[in-house]
């Protein structure tokens, strides 16, 4: 990504195309109760004019996956959509649990494009003859955004759109956690810094919920996502050092910024070895936290 381009997307906003997410359509007159017992966040407050952010986690807390959520405007049924790389996975794990409960899970992934459109909900180049339905979504990249679901045979918009390369980019320098890099079931929603974006500790039960919501009431947790930058290049996957050489954290996700000059990324570090600010990876870079946004 140009400078140009990413000062450009910032200020007038582009499309991204999300089409190859995961999609499943929930229905039945028990699948708000159902849902709820299964994901962080609240399914009680989902509309069809906006996206609901939560995590799926395991018994143990863990972040099995991170989804969205809305009510489908035909007023039956509820819409999810997951990283790609879910839909087998997911899929299987929220049909496990549906027992005697009145929920039906179809997955609806290769009839429905999404498209995300970073930019005010009033913007005015999505054309009327794009017949799908729009949702606020400011999530997926801390931008003013929306996402755009198209029946899978609709055309998809023409105005300028950015590369899978360029939206991935765009994430890191936006320091939005994604699944598998910094989501995933070595992980709890706290330590991405999902607990107000992602997660309810008013809405009841769900698996998980007990160690989260210990959590909570401590603040302790293993490790904390930090966002950094380096004059030299980091590779993910890298481990952090503290200055006694001890591992202390890894790189996760790494970008070129084309407007400050430097690398940037997120990563994973102690919570006791936080104070520091500024680490080495095992390679000998040096790394610096830099504010999350």
């Amino acid at each position: 990504m140009t400078a140009e381009l990413y000062q450009t997307t910032l200020a007038q906003g582009a499309w991204v195309n999300l089409s190859c997410r995961a999609k499943w359509r929930l229905s039945g007159a028990d699948r708000v109760r159902y849902l709820n017992g299964q994901v962080t966040n609240d399914v009680r407050t989902a509309r069809s004019s906006a996206a609901l952010y939560a995590c799926v986690t395991n018994l143990k807390g863990k972040i099995e996956a991170d989804i969205f959520i809305h009510a489908d405007p035909d007023g039956e049924s509820l819409l999810l959509d997951a990283d790609a790389s879910l839909r087998e996975s997911l899929g299987m794990r929220l049909e496990r649990y549906i027992i005697a409960d009145d929920a039906v899970l179809e997955d609806v992934t290769d009839e429905w494009q999404i498209w995300h459109r970073i930019a005010p909900l009033e913007a005015a180049d999505v054309a009327a003859p794009l017949e799908g339905h729009r949702l606020t979504n400011e999530v997926r990249f801390h931008l003013p955004g929306w996402d755009l679901w198209l029946p899978a045979a609709s055309p998809a918009p023409t105005m300028a759109r950015l590369s899978d390369a360029e939206a991935e980019t765009l994430r890191i320098l936006q320091q939005v956690p994604a699944f598998p890099q910094e989501l995933n079931a070595d992980t709890f929603p706290q330590e991405a810094g999902l607990e107000t974006c992602a997660m309810s500790f008013t809405k009841g039960c769900y698996i998980g919920q007990e160690i989260l919501s210990r959590i909570k009431t401590t603040g302790k947790m293993p490790r904390q996502l930090i966002a950094w930058s380096s004059a030299e290049a980091v590779a993910p996957g890298e481990n952090v050092l503290n200055e006694e050489g001890k591992e202390v954290g890894q790189i996760t996700s790494v970008a070129w910024d084309p407007v400050r000059g430097i690398h940037a990324g997120l990563g994973y570090v102690r919570q006791s070895a936080l104070d520091a600010g500024i680490w080495k990876t095992a390679a000998g870079q040096t790394v610096t936290r830099t504010a999350l946004a």
